[in-house]
């Protein structure tokens, strides 16, 4: 679970536009994820370690499907609404594309931590169901404990994969602030959320950037 507790006191009532915005974007976070995950189970190095990133991916897919109702409860189209998104995060895989099994693992456990935080930031001045919903679907930290216990694990054998880990990790971060800002940018319905309540961007950044440095020594990596 994130160490990153949103600061923020909403002044305002959110749109239902920047409701629906962020809701399609984690809905096709969500899609990816299950991609990505189901991809990489082929990377296993066994069959259990297999077996349990596909179960992963399958719970993805649950919480696609939880957002893409949600969606049409609200009256929008869940397609139309996650495409906005498809390039920036196409773009983001296509630039972080892991050469191996750790690197994958590192990626799911650095790069999608870093997103979530974002994410609960973002969602932090929501009303119920829309916060609990997005809450709830990022609150399933299994991956992350997976992804830290194999990467620990592998450290511990071979050291010196440590150091290959870290520079990976630093990419997968400057990588993932690049495209986090290039949406809020595109997307100034996601940057009102924020607006709304009242929280200093550089702040964000300095707690996004301490919960990504806690979770890096959790696993034995350097910042």
């Amino acid at each position: 679970m994130s160490d990153v507790t949103p600061a923020v006191q909403a002044t305002a009532e959110p749109s239902r536009e920047a409701v629906v915005d962020l809701l399609g974007m984690l809905a096709y976070s969500e899609l990816v994820a299950f991609d990505r995950m189901a991809a990489d189970a082929r990377l296993a190095p066994d069959l259990r370690r297999r077996a349990v990133l596909s179960e992963m991916a399958a719970r993805e897919i649950t919480n696609y499907c939880r957002l893409a109702d949600r969606l049409v409860e609200l009256g929008a189209d869940a397609e139309v609404t996650m495409q906005p998104y498809v390039r920036a995060v196409s773009d983001y895989h296509a630039q972080t594309e892991p050469a191996d099994w750790l690197e994958g693992l590192a990626k799911a456990y650095v790069g999608d931590g870093i997103a979530d935080d974002f994410t609960r930031e973002v969602a932090a001045v929501l009303a119920a169901p829309d916060r609990d919903l997005i809450l709830d679907v990022l609150h399933d930290s299994r991956h992350a404990d997976f992804a830290a216990d194999e990467l620990r694990a592998a450290i511990a054998v071979d050291p010196k994969v440590a150091n290959r880990l870290s520079m990976w990790a630093r990419r997968l971060v400057g990588e993932g602030i690049s495209q986090a800002l290039r949406v809020a940018g595109e997307r100034p319905s996601l940057a009102s959320l924020l607006a709304i309540g009242g929280t200093d961007f550089q702040a964000l950044l300095k707690r996004l950037t301490s919960a990504h440095t806690a979770r890096m020594v959790a696993v034995g990596l350097n910042n």
